[in-house]
């Protein structure tokens, strides 16, 4: 028999205190009535002797200290899963929002997951195709493996995660089960409805599952709603035997959440205002990217974050880059040339690239394209370096052919449609085109036989 409270002891911003609880629990849910008629749902974040403070994931707005029942539930939020959820729409709390009813539960999941054993996890191998050459080529996404974009206000990463969606894909020749689990943070309602009406328009819906919560709902919903989403991906792979491609935008969001709900319950702030426990936070969410032994599926993360005044020492994009394995950097320069997408590939990496591609994965020729690229790239800065100081017409012949070099790299490898899906053969194709304007001699990253195989035939017949 459940115990039903009556009235309330505080109300703090979206927290509440409770008090003469008995038998409760840290991360319990609670059902809260208000007046009788509205159903509100809580979460239990800190438990003191007979004293529990709860989080409202609906806010607290019409409740008082007289007007409610609070009844506890026993038991974490669960999430309702079955393969059926793949097409449909949820609220950052996994409440279906898309008009097609109540998922019909196989079973139902505690949102905070559990661990995976170190020992039981493989090494990421095999590459997800995003169809975009600066990421396939430069900065290759491994099954398994979390690559976060670092982007910033104003810059096109919602362009560029809604192509991903409509893109990705394991290859032309895979016949594995693939979907995507898209979750959104503080996501206004133009944006959340150019992410719905892209994907109905392309057809990929099917095999997507949209986690959304805008930025007009509660800001405790934000924190639950990764974990919501990261919930319905490991059920798709780990029980299912699918490889789930997991997008979470924005991070910002889920990290100025927890500020503002750390601060409401008046905790010692850290670094910039937010709590110390925002490493600890945000790793609990990346680690729960992987390839289990033993089972056919995997997740893959791409956490998409703005860096607050493009300041990449800030501490959201700071710690992500410590615990993910590399990151894809937009930039703010290449973005005001129109280039799209306006990936600067100098600082973004991905460390787990060199054990997904080359001959059995990608082609024989991809890390030795890649690292020539890079290298071509960095010299491209030095010459316009040097052609801000001295002239361009004072430029060696060598310089110059760098700085060509340099325009036709950013326009037509970086730089490509919002529709456009390259396959990685076209992708490494176009950079040897573009490797061929500078001299043989100065290819000293690529292999003899290599450079003998695509790029001295090829010179011939043009």
């Amino acid at each position: 028999m459940s115990i039903e409270y009556l009235g309330l002891s505080s109300i703090h911003g979206p927290l509440i205190a409770l008090e003469g609880v008995q038998n409760a629990s840290y991360d319990e849910i609670v059902q809260i009535m208000v007046e009788g008629k509205e159903k509100k749902l809580g979460r239990i974040v800190e438990i003191y002797e007979d004293k529990a403070v709860i989080q409202v994931f609906e806010g607290t707005e019409n409740m008082s200290l007289k007007n409610t029942h609070t009844k506890l539930t026993g038991h974490p939020l669960q999430l309702a899963l079955s393969p059926y959820i793949l097409g449909r729409t949820f609220n950052g709390i996994g409440q279906p929002i898309d008009g097609m009813g109540d998922i019909e539960a196989e079973k139902r999941v505690d949102v905070n997951g559990k661990p995976l054993n170190p020992v039981t996890r493989e090494y990421p191998r095999n590459y997800i195709r995003t169809g975009i050459s600066a990421i396939d080529c430069l900065t290759t996404l491994i099954r398994g493996q979390k690559l976060p974009i670092f982007s910033g206000n104003g810059l096109p990463h919602d362009q560029l995660a809604a192509q991903i969606v409509k893109q990705a894909s394991l290859g032309d020749e895979s016949k594995e089960k693939f979907a995507i689990v898209f979750a959104a943070m503080g996501l206004k309602y133009d944006i959340a409805e150019f992410f719905r009406k892209t994907f109905e328009e392309t057809g990929v819906s099917s095999h997507v599952v949209m986690f959304l919560n805008l930025a007009n709902d509660p800001v405790v919903e934000r924190l639950i709603t990764p974990k919501v989403a990261l919930t319905a991906a490991e059920y798709l792979a780990f029980e299912k035997g699918m490889h789930i491609l997991v997008i979470l935008t924005d991070m910002t969001s889920f990290a100025e959440a927890m500020r503002e709900v750390s601060s409401s319950r008046g905790e010692i702030p850290s670094r910039k205002g937010y709590p110390g426990y925002l490493y600890s936070e945000l790793a609990t969410i990346y680690e729960r990217a992987g390839i289990v032994e033993g089972i056919d599926g995997s997740v893959t993360q791409i956490p998409i974050l703005t860096m607050p005044n493009d300041d990449i020492t800030h501490p959201i994009p700071d710690l992500t880059g410590y615990i993910t394995e590399g990151q894809i950097v937009l930039d703010r320069i290449l973005h005001g040339q129109s280039i799209y997408p306006p990936i600067n590939i100098l600082p973004s990496l991905s460390r787990l690239m060199k054990d997904g591609i080359g001959e059995g994965y990608t082609r024989s020729d991809h890390q030795d394209v890649a690292n020539q690229l890079f290298s071509s790239y960095a010299r491209v800065g030095e010459a316009r370096n040097l052609a801000s100081v001295i002239g361009e017409d004072e430029l060696s012949p060598i310089d110059k052919k760098y700085l060509e070099f340099g325009k036709a790299f950013e326009t037509e490898f970086i730089g490509q449609g919002a529709d456009e899906n390259r396959t990685i053969i076209d992708t490494l194709d176009l950079g040897w085109k573009l490797l061929r304007m500078l001299p043989r001699e100065e290819l000293d990253r690529i292999n003899t036989k290599i450079l003998d195989q695509y790029y001295a035939i090829e010179k011939e017949e043009q």
